[in-house]
């Protein structure tokens, strides 16, 4: 009968590979940290002092969002700037949220009825920063299903909008990111 499985092989093979693969895993460790690696919030840093004043301009067609935009970019600042939000007047950097507006294309029907659907949701971000006055335009793209109901179709698209949203704070996260690395770059 021939053993497939042997127990003690099977250890020996376990401490060669962690014997071999030992130096390469330091290397590795060293490799990043020898990179300079920072995290996006380090390079966000470079943009934003720590006090950032946030405002949102509240959409007349939309109002229900501006709470939502306001809330979402406050958790932003705190878990990823690592920053604080304060009042204008003590801010050193400012960022202005504009809602511009969403609009939504069929996908695919069914007997007559939309049941998919994607949503543009644009957003405007002027801010003012350590550099001086920036804008951003973002345009995020969200596709959803949808059911053959007007309640449930009125509620999916303020979804839609606040996914839409939540997309483009991440985006604009990344945006500064990448500009904050270039302003690192820039000063070395």
């Amino acid at each position: 009968m021939i053993k497939y499985y042997d127990e003690n092989f099977s250890k020996k093979n376990r401490q060669k590979l962690l014997i071999t693969h030992y130096p390469l895993l330091i290397l590795a460790v060293m490799l990043l940290s020898a990179c300079g690696y920072k995290p996006s919030s380090h390079m966000i840093k470079n943009v934003f002092t720590d006090n950032i004043y946030v405002e949102v301009v509240v959409d007349r067609v939309e109002p229900e969002n501006a709470a939502f935009v306001k809330d979402e970019m406050n958790r932003l600042i705190y878990t990823r700037f690592k920053g604080r939000v304060t009042s204008k007047e003590k801010a050193g950097s400012q960022i202005r949220i504009t809602y511009a507006g969403s609009s939504f294309v069929p996908l695919a029907y069914e007997d007559g009825y939309v049941t998919r659907y994607r949503a543009s949701i644009r957003a405007r971000f002027d801010m003012l920063t350590k550099q001086g006055k920036v804008s951003k335009k973002i345009t995020s793209i969200v596709e959803s299903d949808i059911q053959a109901s007007s309640l449930t179709s009125s509620n999916l698209r303020i979804e839609a909008i606040r996914a839409g949203l939540a997309k483009a704070l991440d985006e604009f996260l990344a945006y500064v990111s990448a500009k904050g690395m270039l302003e690192s770059v820039g000063s070395e």
